[in-house]
């Protein structure tokens, strides 16, 4: 994004059931190591509460500086990093197929829960459902700052909702792919890396 300050501190948000292990979240580590050393990386395992989950996102970004910082968020990540950069405008904000309305789509999900990268269970609360509709932003402003790959063949959430919730954003569209973008380390980072001016 010409005219921008350099981006220094990058935070990625994983999704619903994921981890820091997650292969997008290795991957984009791997590259920011790779071409921007410099650049302060954060990618926290996210609590399943989503308040608690918004709460520790604040506590790592608390000292970040302004214009400088940059969000990728994937699925669940994506809804998170969309509120996180409404409540600032400072943030520039990467969405891989996210969620737009998980309220709707985890309420089918309550109960223990088996996460993706360990043997580890967690219990999705009734409760956090309620958290997540207190989260949502009703609009996206300043759709400049935002850049969406979202994939036709993404198998859990529709692109049709994804492309209108985030009409006239950045948007990247896949006629194929699915919702974990495995193709995303050869197609997609490098212009995720563009358009953060990383």
């Amino acid at each position: 994004m010409s005219g921008e300050p350099a981006i220094t501190h990058l935070l990625y948000l994983h999704g619903f059931r994921s981890s820091p292990q997650s292969t997008k979240a290795r991957q984009t580590a791997a590259w920011v190591a790779a071409h921007r050393p410099d650049v302060t990386w954060c990618c926290p395992q996210l609590p399943p509460s989503p308040r608690e989950a918004m709460a520790l996102i604040d506590r790592h970004v608390a000292v970040w500086p302004a214009r400088r910082r940059a969000v990728i968020g994937s699925s669940l990540g994506g809804f998170y990093a969309t509120a996180l950069a409404e409540r600032s405008a400072d943030w520039r904000a990467v969405l891989l197929n996210p969620a737009v309305a998980p309220a709707r789509d985890l309420a089918g999900y309550i109960g223990e829960i088996k996460a993706w990268h360990s043997d580890e269970q967690f219990y999705f609360r009734a409760e956090y459902i309620a958290e997540l509709n207190a989260l949502g932003p009703s609009a996206i402003t300043h759709t400049e700052r935002y850049f969406a790959v979202i994939a036709k063949g993404d198998e859990l959430l529709d692109w049709r909702e994804m492309s209108a919730r985030y009409a006239g954003c950045r948007i990247k569209l896949l006629e194929g792919s699915d919702h974990a973008l495995t193709d995303f380390e050869q197609q997609h980072l490098p212009d995720v890396g563009a358009f953060l001016g990383l």
